[in-house]
């Protein structure tokens, strides 16, 4: 069974949510505010996290930063919040996927099954199992990444986006069809969130992230990956 943890302090709207989701299948934990949601996170391991930002006792965006310290699982932002500064920030912060109010259910719900699917493990031939550059490893199976000799922690959007680009060496994605295949249909234009993750996977994984070596960007057309 998914677990959710969701993250919000409309007792209405978590009732609405609560009740939406276990007809699905779903186990569901509810937090109305952030210290909550930590502690919860730490004892229930959800798979998935729906987030509001407007928490009574803390910013949504510091418990988003505090939550990437303990989970890699998708945070899903749920907020009234609709200025596109603010939508940077909390993909910056590492939301995976980000919800304006009011919303309709059936949206939400295929964000979620969308969140959940990008987790999922995929079968991978043993030979192409592992990918070397100079800067950086990563294991495709056990869908981990070392720089450096240490671990490094992806969330789980940055990892499918770095999974499209390996596993397609010297090919160009186009833009199109990295946000259909990472967010989904109703994300096809929006560039805007690809230029925010490119711009932390270079943060991480590059060895000077102004000139990638790795992690290429065709201006007006999309990204490619070259070893």
């Amino acid at each position: 069974m998914t677990r959710v943890l969701v993250v919000e302090d409309d007792v209405q709207l978590v009732r609405a949510l609560v009740i939406n989701l276990r007809a699905r299948k779903y186990g569901v934990d509810a937090a109305p505010d952030g210290s909550t949601a930590l502690r919860l996170t730490e004892a229930r391991q959800p798979d998935v996290v729906i987030l509001d930002l407007g928490l009574p006792d803390m910013d949504g965006i510091e418990v988003l930063k505090r939550l990437r310290g303990r989970t890699r699982a998708p945070v899903l932002v749920l907020t009234a919040r609709r200025a596109s500064e603010e939508k940077v920030v909390a993909l910056d912060a590492g939301a995976d996927d980000y919800i304006t109010k009011p919303f309709g259910m059936n949206e939400l719900l295929a964000r979620l099954r969308a969140a959940v699917r990008r987790t999922e493990p995929v079968a991978v031939a043993q030979e192409t199992a592992v990918v070397t550059t100079d800067g950086f490893t990563v294991d495709l199976v056990a869908k981990k990444v070392t720089c450096g000799g240490r671990d490094v922690r992806l969330t789980p959007t940055e990892w499918q986006l770095l999974e499209i680009l390996i596993r397609h060496p010297g090919r160009l994605i186009p833009q199109r069809q990295l946000l259909l295949d990472v967010w989904g249909p109703s994300h096809g234009t929006k560039t805007n969130y690809l230029r925010v993750y490119m711009a932390q996977l270079r943060r991480k994984l590059e060895t000077d992230p102004s000139r990638p070596r790795h992690l290429i960007t065709e201006p007006g057309m999309g990204y490619r990956f070259e070893g």
